[in-house]
Order: structure tokens, then sequence, then C-alpha cells
């Protein structure tokens, strides 16, 4: 047992590091291949199975038990994903003959039009920012963010670990490091870079501070978390915050739901889809089209709500 357990971790790691150094998959998708591979490979363990010699219907019994534990479409076709994507690692390593997950057909996704906000929504969430924060230190920091965000549609992680060389010098552009370590420059609109300038000048005082010998942070967002910037976790709280302050409902607003706004807002002003795939960072235009269907949803409803023939 304890070799088929050697076995397992062995090919588990092995894989997340050829993702990690290769692919150059995100700190995230690994934890998110790691956790569903463990998931897999524990299942197969109860069963005395073993996913180096797995089968076909080794496969399709997991993800049929996945289905009865209530698991969503979108975790079950992610599931299978990782368990596609090791058995492909595997084949081109040369430690089996085969892929068994390679024809087993994936649940889909049930397509879900994401959630956004209206332009005074936004304007709102960005007039709190500005009043948010026990210091004006904070108060510049949250505004700062806030601008970011819907300025350029950039994704939290992205955000929150920008290096501050990168906003040097009142620029016009940013450069942005997105999934799989690739770059792309966005523009930035006139109040964001008075909110980075504005934030730049406190972060300068902040590091000439500094008691002789301390090094400053390299990052735009600095933190005492363990990664040296701001969290995840820190941030959306924030952002439920100024939800708040701002009287937007909380369960409305995420760093995602800027992002969507950023998008959507973009389009409605008449912006081509090749450009909005270009400044969010997507590697396929097929997933910047969901937000053509944001587009006719809301028209439907302008349509249903406004026309005359329509009224009671």
């Amino acid at each position: 047992m304890t070799s088929d357990l050697a076995v397992t971790q062995r090919w588990i790691s092995t894989f997340l590091d050829a993702q990690a150094a290769e692919a150059g998959s995100s700190r995230n998708t690994l934890l998110a291949y790691g956790r569903d591979l463990k998931d897999y490979a524990a299942w197969m363990d109860r069963k005395a199975r073993r996913i180096d010699t797995a089968t076909r219907a080794d496969v399709e019994a997991y993800l049929t038990d996945c289905d009865a534990q209530g698991l969503s479409k979108a975790t079950r076709a992610r599931r299978l994903s990782a368990i596609r994507q090791i058995y492909r690692f595997a084949f081109e390593e040369g430690w089996r003959t085969d892929n068994p997950a390679i024809e087993i057909r994936g649940p889909g996704r049930t397509k879900k039009l994401p959630k956004t906000l209206t332009t005074q929504e936004v304007s709102a969430l960005l007039d709190a920012a500005r009043t948010q924060g026990r210091s004006p230190s904070d108060r510049l920091r949250n505004t700062c963010l806030m601008e970011l965000l819907y300025a350029t549609g950039m994704r939290v992680t992205e955000l929150v670990s920008l290096p501050i060389a990168a906003a040097k010098g009142d620029p016009r552009m940013l450069l942005i490091r997105g999934k799989g370590g690739k770059e792309r420059m966005v523009p930035l609109s006139p109040p964001a870079r008075s909110a980075l300038s504005d934030w730049l000048a406190d972060r300068q005082a902040q590091d000439d501070a500094l008691p002789r010998g301390e090094q400053p942070s390299r990052f735009l967002f600095p933190s005492r978390s363990a990664e040296g910037y701001l969290t995840r976790h820190r941030f959306y709280i924030l952002i439920k915050e100024i939800a708040m302050a701002a009287g937007v409902s909380p369960s409305k607003v995420t760093p995602h739901t800027l992002r969507h706004a950023f998008a959507t807002h973009l389009l409605e002003n008449g912006a081509d889809l090749r450009a909005i795939q270009t400044l969010l960072g997507h590697a396929d235009l097929a997933t910047t089209e969901i937000y053509t269907h944001v587009l006719e949803h809301r028209l439907k409803e302008l349509v249903e709500t406004h026309h005359p023939l329509n009224r009671a």
C-alpha cells in the first residue's frame, strides 16, 4: 500500500511541477489541480484501485460518484480536465501507453451570464472608496485599487500583486503580467492615473520614513502577508465594505464583478470584441463572447421594461 501511495504522490507532484515550469500555470491553477487530483486519488484508494493502472471504467465510476455527491457541472468538468491532463502527461512521459480519460465526455458547463454592475453603481463604488479607510493613506490606497480595477479590468491577483516598478513615472499604459506569465498593455483612464499618482506619492512618503536599512516593498500594494502584498481575501472583504458604504448590495459586488462591468460597459459603448479580449488577457475569443450575451440580455430587459406595447 505504501508503494501505491508513493506512486500516486510522485505522479501528482511531478505533474504539478511540470505545469508550473513548462505551462506557466498560476499558483491558483496549480492549487486547484492539486485538490482535484488528490480527491481522485483518495477515491481510487478507497476502492482499492490505483491511478497509474486506472481504466476508463474507473474514471467514469469516479465521475458518477461526484455527480451523486451533488457536485456542480463546473466542478465535475474541472475534475475531469485535471484527470485528462495528468494522464496525457503520463502518456508523454512514457508512464502509460494510453489515456483512459481521453474519450470520456464531460458534463458540460452551464453557461451563466456574468453578474455585472450599472455605470451608476460603479460611480457610487468609486466615490465610496474615497471615504473608506482608517487613515488618509488607507483611503488613497482604496481609491487607487478601485480605480485601477475598473479602468483596466484586471484579475484580482494581477491587481494586488502589481510591482511598484510597473506604475512609476505617471504611466498612460500599465504593463500587466497575466496567466501563464503572459504580458499585456492596458491604457489608464485619467481618474485612474490621478488616483495612482496620489497613491505613489503617499507610498514614497512611507518609504522615506522607513528605518535605516529597511528595504521598501517592491509591490504597489504591500502588506504583512506571506506574499508581501495585499491578499485576495483582504481585498474581497474591503470591496464588500466599500459596497455597503456606496449603498450597493454587497452580494452584487466582488472584484470579478468589476472586471465584468469593465468589459460590459466597453461593449455597450461600441468597443470591438477583439480589443476587449486583448484588454482582459483572454487567450480565446470564445471566452470574451459571453459579454455579447450579457449585452443581448440587458437590451432584451430594456425593451420588455420600456416598450409601450409591453405595458399593461
